[in-house]
């Protein structure tokens, strides 16, 4: 099984998130975050900063963890597992702008295309939004179905190393 430990970062800035529409790659077509794969010898933090800078040219000044969640995709030809480290930051140097890879739009809070994004995001988007931390573990078909999800509010986040153990 193919896995990976990887970074999503939301930008705010008041009743406003922002989203970016995957262009390429895994997820394409959709509405997400902006981040990926921590490198080797990488933070997390690290990791985050660098893909923002990469996919909206944007240097994140402050953010807080979220949520961590677990998504594996277990059959098919190709399984996969990706641990995800979410954030929300308020400060950030520059504006976003297209890339190759994403293109950015804000959103209000009230009116996130839910429909045009991964199918766990409505799960526990708004509970992060609300200020909760979020902890979830999602389960999904070889066409990027999801097929089971579990949900928690949590007081503490797990803070996963930076290698998967089962």
């Amino acid at each position: 099984m193919k896995e990976k430990i990887c970074t999503l970062l939301f930008l705010r800035r008041g009743d406003e998130i922002l989203l970016a529409m995957k262009k390429r790659g895994f997820g394409a077509n959709r509405y997400n975050g902006v981040g990926g794969k921590i490198d080797p010898g990488e933070t997390i933090e690290q990791a985050l900063v660098r893909e923002c800078q990469e996919e909206i040219s944007v240097t994140p000044l402050t953010y807080q963890k979220v949520a961590e969640h677990d998504f594996v995709q277990p059959h098919g030809a190709e399984p996969w597992r990706m641990y995800v480290h979410v954030y929300i930051a308020d400060s950030w140097e520059g504006e976003p702008v297209e890339s190759e890879e994403m293109a950015p739009e804000w959103f209000n809070v009230l009116d996130i295309p839910y429909t045009q994004m991964w199918q766990d995001d409505e799960f526990w988007l708004p509970q992060v939004l609300g200020g909760d931390k979020v902890y979830g573990e999602f389960t999904f078909t070889e066409d990027e179905a999801m097929l089971t999800h579990n949900v928690q509010i949590v007081d503490e986040l797990p803070n996963r190393p930076l290698k998967l153990v089962s």
